[in-house]
């Protein structure tokens, strides 16, 4: 008897995605409408939250029956899993709040005038020309901290040199740059 009911569910979602057979389909939705609204009941919705996600979920099984492969799930289990994953794009969508669009975050920056472009460039001109004087040893592990954004550790197993050689390398460099630009070095390599 259950394999003969499990035959009919399985013949009618069939019908729908083959033919889209509409006296089908209200078989379906008539015994298995209810059982989806109580499961979702049933996982915390609301009665009427309840109710939409089982119209949702029969809006899907009319569109996807084409899609339903009886040899992979039932008919019952393959429209309990269109609805739990209704269930779940409700929940995702609702727990998304929406941008606050005033948010600074979502306000562009004010393009920079003629002056300051000019005047980042020279500085960074600047720089690198200070750079280039100080002995490469220094100037190799400033650039790997600075430029590469590797960390004491790494720069020291990258040059096989112990990591005191290489924080000593970098202060006396950028103490050399500081005397040379006249100015607090650190903010402006970063």
């Amino acid at each position: 008897m259950k394999d003969q009911q499990l035959d009919y569910w399985q013949s009618l979602l069939a019908r729908v995605g083959s033919h889209q057979d509409r006296e089908a389909f209200a078989a379906l939705f008539d015994y298995f409408a209810p059982r989806v609204k109580s499961q979702m009941m049933r996982s915390g919705a609301t009665a009427s939250a309840a109710e939409e996600l089982a119209q949702e979920t029969f809006i899907t099984v009319w569109r996807k029956a084409g899609t339903y492969d009886p040899a992979k799930a039932s008919a019952a289990a393959w429209i309990f899993t269109v609805a739990r994953n209704k269930r779940i794009d409700k929940y995702r969508k609702e727990a998304r709040p929406e941008p606050d669009m005033n948010d600074p975050a979502f306000v562009p920056d004010d393009e920079p005038d003629g002056f300051s472009t000019v005047h980042k460039y020279q500085r960074a001109e600047r720089i690198r020309k200070a750079l280039n004087t100080l002995p490469e040893a220094q100037r190799q592990v400033l650039l790997k901290s600075y430029y590469s954004e590797e960390t004491h550790a790494e720069i020291a197993s990258s040059l096989r040199l112990p990591i005191g050689t290489v924080k000593s390398r970098i202060r006396l460099a950028l103490e050399k740059l500081r005397d040379l630009l006249g100015e607090d070095i650190k903010d402006e390599l970063s």
